[in-house]
């Protein structure tokens, strides 16, 4: 039970790192549709800031689940919000 709460904590804070990337494209982009946006960030070299806005999204769900006193889900989201970190670092410094 412990782990299967930490693995939905998980995943809903990869999906909203990855709705946040989304929202970010879609507002900071000036093409129509979000896959030239990506592209232009990548031309840009925007991508990994534009990532990192987006992982803000984690922080209210991260306070959501630590205020309805589900810390092991919280504990979840933190760790996808560490792992978009440092796929961040990495891919910021190996570009």
């Amino acid at each position: 039970m412990k782990s299967k709460n930490i693995a939905i904590g998980l995943i809903v804070g990869l999906i909203s790192s990855a709705l946040g990337l989304l929202l970010a494209l879609k507002f900071f982009g000036s093409e129509n549709s979000i896959y030239e946006s990506l592209q232009q960030s990548i031309r840009q070299g925007v991508l990994t800031k534009l990532v990192s806005i987006g992982a803000l999204l984690n922080l209210a769900i991260f306070f959501l689940f630590i205020n309805k006193k589900q810390d092991l889900k919280a504990k979840g989201v933190l760790i996808a919000t560490v792992l978009v970190a440092v796929v961040t670092i990495i891919v910021r410094f190996i570009k």
